[in-house]
């Protein structure tokens, strides 16, 4: 067990060595500032790029998407744990974790056919609604992108990161004390009161690691985000707008595999591609502290 352990760290370590091997020599000849400016030419002499359009959509939709998925994840396990009868929790169950297994690419042909058109096109009345009550801030206004917008890839990322959410959530709901229960039932609690009490506090931790699980996985994802998101323009103005196009740490990566023929421009996909290790680990390095105190209290 210990090297079983130990082995996975050496992994991690590994990955994180390579990745900064081979990004470092593009970063010292890179002429831009790398975490603030937009400007993406690794291939020109010097090089030039820097990740903070990246940066951004990469975040923005990973937030949004737990925003959506989180609260719904969450609902969904306690239907399943504690009001749906088992002949009906059982199926709901099988039906949620067979989300899992449909692939990304599924997804994102789905989001861009069939759900692009009906939530995120202009004439949208998801789109309106939005538009017209919070389009004075500017990560709603309008913008000229139809289809292929940050909000439809957060949707689509929102669904595939359900499925994990809510099979954690619900493990965890399950065990929680009899005990626990009863005595809040003693009580006179009903059965809302029961959830608050009892149910919630004790599956707060393990509700918060799978919240940090899918968000994870919703950094990361690639194929989806590279089929939904469209790109933007050379040169074109930054637009921080959920309704503009953009690309992800992992698009950009995927949408340029074919361009890695030199090892100035290699070093500055995987000089992103670092950052988005360290952004993932953070990430989870908070949950666990989050975690730690919770369990502490």
């Amino acid at each position: 067990m210990r090297g079983a352990g130990l082995a996975v760290v050496l992994l991690v370590a590994l990955v994180g060595i390579f990745l900064t091997w081979k990004a470092v020599p593009s970063l010292l000849h890179n002429k831009a500032p790398f975490l603030t400016s937009r400007v993406w030419s690794p291939d020109t002499n010097p090089p030039r790029f820097g990740i903070a359009a990246l940066l951004w959509t990469t975040v923005i939709s990973s937030i949004v998407a737990m925003l959506l998925a989180v609260p719904v994840a969450v609902g969904v396990a306690l239907f399943i744990t504690q009001y749906a009868p088992k002949r009906l929790a059982t199926p709901v169950a099988y039906v949620v974790d067979l989300l899992a297994a449909v692939p990304s690419i599924i997804f994102g042909l789905w989001g861009i056919a069939v759900l692009g058109p009906v939530l995120a096109a202009p004439n949208s009345g998801l789109r309106q609604g939005i538009e017209n009550s919070l389009g004075w801030i500017p990560l709603f206004s309008s913008t000229g992108v139809s289809a292929g917008n940050v909000f439809l890839a957060s949707i689509v990322l929102a669904i595939m990161i359900l499925p994990i959410v809510t099979a954690l959530s619900r493990e965890v709901f399950l065990q929680v004390p009899r005990a626990n229960i009863e005595a809040a039932q003693a009580l006179g609690a009903t059965k809302w009161e029961t959830i608050r009490m009892a149910v919630l506090p004790f599956g707060r931790p393990g509700v918060i690691s799978a919240s940090m699980l899918g968000l994870g996985r919703a950094l990361g994802e690639t194929i989806a985000v590279t089929i939904i998101l469209s790109t933007p323009n050379i040169g074109a103005p930054f637009d921080p707008s959920l309704w503009a196009g953009g690309e992800t740490f992992a698009s950009k990566i995927a949408n340029a595999a074919g361009e890695f023929d030199t090892p100035q421009k290699t070093g500055a996909y995987i000089s992103a591609g670092l950052v988005l290790f360290v952004v993932t680990f953070a990430v989870n390095a908070v949950a666990r502290v989050v975690i730690s105190r919770r369990k502490e209290v």
